[in-house]
């Protein structure tokens, strides 16, 4: 919980701090390079081990037929697609300019893809463990909607780059924040 709060706090003091870019069409791959770039980085790399650990620590408190291999490999490509994104962007840049933008592009999009997937995945195996069935409806619904607004941001390409793209890592944030809220409450529910 913490490594997400690390991120929201950083990605939006960036926003603010960043005069140089208009927050609302610079999507935060642009603020990996410039003044800060290191702070934002560093907060990927802490966002993409949490959803790591995350996916491990769900898929351990799941039993039965809710317990699914799937949803953890997704997180876990998730997070290595995000460290794959802040790692890259801090040197591949100068070592190999040309091949920069397509490592960047593939690691972002595994990245969203996954999580996102892994997110409807692990909202479906709530409902089917008792234990976590009245997490089920929200989880579930708002997996769609992250889901749902990453295909409006990716094929409506008149709204604002930027803001489309906050509003799904938001979404994103959100829902992993929900699942480890549950996750910490888990063993006083019975």
């Amino acid at each position: 919980m913490a490594a997400l709060l690390l991120f929201a706090v950083v990605a939006t003091w960036l926003q603010v701090a960043r005069t140089d870019l208009d927050w609302t069409r610079a999507t935060l791959s642009l603020y990996l390079h410039g003044p800060y770039a290191p702070w934002l980085r560093s907060a990927y790399c802490v966002l993409a081990a949490a959803i790591v650990a995350l996916a491990i620590a769900l898929h351990l408190r799941l039993r039965g037929p809710a317990r699914r291999g799937l949803p953890l490999a997704l997180f876990c490509a998730a997070g290595t697609g995000l460290a794959t994104v802040a790692v890259g962007d801090s040197w591949l840049p100068q070592h190999a300019p040309a091949l920069a933008p397509l490592v960047h592009a593939l690691a972002a999009q595994t990245a969203f893809l996954c999580v996102t997937t892994a997110m409807l995945l692990q909202a479906w195996c709530f409902g089917r463990d008792r234990r976590w069935r009245g997490a089920y409806p929200l989880a579930w619904g708002w997996a769609w909607l992250a889901f749902a607004g990453l295909w409006l941001h990716v094929l409506w390409r008149d709204t604002p780059r930027g803001l489309g793209q906050k509003a799904v890592i938001a979404l994103v944030l959100g829902w992993l924040a929900l699942a480890a809220v549950q996750l910490w409450r888990l063993p006083r529910l019975r």
